[in-house]
């Protein structure tokens, strides 16, 4: 079976579009890979994770995404070939850095890879990261395909280092995690001596003279673009239409046409460099039309950058234009589709297109509606932030004094969805909770009274909580701190992080005490396990009472998923018919209105609540919250 590390120059292979960018980077002869893991960027390092021994490089998970950025910089200023990836959300982080390092320069090859999720399929927001590369006037490459992907990030490898400048690749969901067939190349059989010349060096001081170098160096720049393999055009000559495409949009305009048969009549040029834009080669393409639609995914970069071209070289007249996202006929938020593509096309060219006909249409709203479930994003059966979040809702509500909980990005964000229980009023990036809390938690002289209870998880707690929590303990702010400590970083795929014990590579590595760090701060600390309802929710209670500091949480429970498959789960957990009355309890059906765990389900023809054995973990937590005790417990399996 082909791995990544394999020399097998020539052969076609199935990979999805991070392991391609991976491959094409170890082709490229690349030495350090570092990161945090943030879908949909996560598999670029795993996938150089799982092969790092046998190709003879290192990979790390660092603890945030400017670190991440920070440690590849310093194996490109020993002259390595480095590269790291993030999701839209991590490079807002990893700016602060890469806002120097546009100044300071590189020398080993360096590629910064940034997965966008249009349609926000799992994040927060669906940022466009393109701007940035104008910000900082770094090369821009956007593959369409995994072929693409990595025949762009080995070719990056040589801009980067010609031009003494980090390569931003920008990919996407559909990128990413598509699969597809791609043929690899030759690896590399020599590897470079690291060394630090320390006759020069990587400083963005003097600014503006750094500035002003940056600037005098991008028609160079620019110039070099123009030659590049990733500027194609196919179509007619003089196409009735041309279609302007970036990225993963250049397929969804090919299949269109395919569709409506319009192959023949509108072209497709495909711009796989969107910054600096190859001018000269644009230019003479742009002559072929009088109409130009612009396809990509999120805002209108290319749009609006094209628009800037083809009014400077004399393009745009009252008889050509240039639509897109601007103009209204493709959507200006969320993520592009084929359907939207095809919505388009065959608006401005007036063919007739029915995707489905009324009949089936009909037909297929009216079985949504009879028999798909409509399911919100839960906790799995057994999952320990069930049971934090449920002591910290039964401990606001003892304390009567309108409490909330100031939450970030994990899955103890899902206490915003149908299967949470609503605490969580402020979610945004990853520490903010914290941060957030931090500033509420010195408003007790303008009258604020509610106590207020960030979230965290362990790995977020070590990413970008820990300055917020000093900020906290300095300025005496009043507020509890819960870390969710499952022991993983379980959202994106239970990456190891300095809580663990482990590398990405799988070495041991010392354990960074989140208790102990706390304690270093002089700031008091508890541990829970968050199944014991008994002994956290009077301890939450006490702590939400207190008027001044800060105080820190532990809810320590290895997420279920880690659980070895074999293994059984802690507990047999039924229902005892005779105490569950159903309806006729007067609770509401409490236990699956307001606990709502999957594995406990509605028998209708009993009229009362049963455990689904197929989906029951075996935790227990549900025997503590029924209040006939109907719901029992055996340590059958302990």
């Amino acid at each position: 079976m082909f791995t990544l590390a394999d020399d097998a120059p020539g052969t076609t292979q199935l990979l999805m579009g991070n392991e391609a960018i991976a491959r094409g980077a170890l082709e490229a002869g690349v030495r350090v890979a570092a990161a945090y893991p943030g879908t949909p960027s996560t598999e670029v390092i795993e996938s150089l994770a799982r092969v790092a021994k046998r190709a003879g490089i290192y990979v790390e998970w660092s603890t945030n995404e400017k670190v991440a950025v920070e440690v590849v910089a310093g194996a490109s200023f020993a002259g390595l070939r480095a590269i790291t990836a993030m999701k839209h959300e991590g490079m807002n982080v990893a700016m602060d850095f890469l806002a120097h390092l546009n100044l300071t320069g590189i020398r080993g090859g360096l590629v910064v890879v940034v997965a966008d999720d249009p349609g926000a399929w799992s994040s927060p927001s669906e940022n466009d990261s393109r701007a940035i590369a104008s910000w900082l006037r770094v090369p821009l490459l956007e593959p369409a395909s995994p072929q693409e992907a990595l025949t762009m990030t080995r070719w990056a490898y040589d801009f980067s280092e010609e031009f003494r400048t980090w390569v931003m690749l920008r990919s996407c969901t559909r990128v990413s995690h598509a699969s597809g067939n791609v043929v690899v190349g030759e690896l590399p059989k020599t590897s470079p001596i690291a060394r630090f010349d320390t006759s020069r060096d990587f400083l963005a001081a003097p600014a503006v003279q750094k500035h002003a170098a940056r600037l005098a160096q991008l028609p160079a720049l620019q110039a070099a673009l123009e030659s590049s393999p990733f500027i194609t055009y196919e179509g007619p000559p003089r196409p009735d239409l041309l279609v302007v495409a970036s990225g993963v949009a250049r397929l969804y305009a090919a299949e269109a046409l395919a569709i409506l048969g319009l192959q023949k009549s509108v072209g497709i040029l495909h711009v796989g460099v969107t910054w600096p834009l190859p001018r000269k080669a644009i230019e003479e393409h742009l002559a072929r039309a009088e109409q130009v639609l612009v396809l990509e995914e999120v805002d209108p970069f290319l749009e609006g950058n094209l628009r800037d071209l083809a009014g400077e070289v004399g393009w745009l007249t009252p008889k050509r234009s240039i639509l897109g996202k601007r103009t209204g006929h493709i959507e200006a938020y969320g993520e592009l589709t084929p359907q939207a593509v095809l919505r388009a096309l065959a608006l401005l060219l007036k063919v007739e297109f029915q995707p489905r006909s009324a009949e089936y249409e009909q037909k297929a709203q009216r079985y949504a509606q009879r028999y798909v479930v409509n399911r919100g994003i839960v906790w799995c059966p057994g999952c320990p932030h069930r049971g934090s979040l449920w002591a910290v809702k039964q401990a606001i509500r003892l304390d009567g004094r309108d409490g909330f909980v100031t939450g970030d990005i994990g899955c103890y964000a899902m206490d915003r969805g149908l299967g949470g229980y609503q605490m969580t009023k402020t979610g945004s990036v990853m520490g903010a909770g914290t941060g957030i809390a931090s500033g509420l938690g010195k408003l007790a002289p303008f009258g604020f009274n509610q106590p207020v209870v960030a979230v965290a998880g362990d790995s977020t707690f070590y990413h970008a909580c820990i300055p917020a929590l000093i900020n906290a303990r300095y300025n005496k702010s009043n507020f509890t701190l819960l870390v969710l400590d499952n022991s993983a970083t379980a959202m994106t795929g239970f990456q190891p992080h300095p809580g663990v014990g482990k590398t990405a590579q799988g070495d041991e590595a010392p354990v960074v005490d989140i208790e102990a760090l706390c304690r270093g701060l002089g700031i008091p600390v508890q541990v829970f396990d968050p199944f014991d309802l008994d002994k956290t929710i009077p301890a939450l209670v006490e702590s939400l009472q207190k008027q001044a500091g800060v105080r820190v949480f532990i809810m320590r429970r290895p997420c279920v998923l880690l659980r070895p498959r074999d293994a059984k789960p802690p507990f047999r957990v039924w229902v005892d018919p005779e105490r569950c009355l159903g309806d006729a309890c007067g609770c509401g059906r409490y236990c699956i209105r307001i606990f709502k765990c999957p594995g406990l389900t509605w028998d209708a023809t009993a009229g009362k609540t049963k455990v689904d054995e197929a989906l029951c973990a075996g935790c227990g937590l549900c025997t503590a919250i029924c209040p006939a005790n109907a719901i029992q417990k055996e340590a059958v399996y302990a």
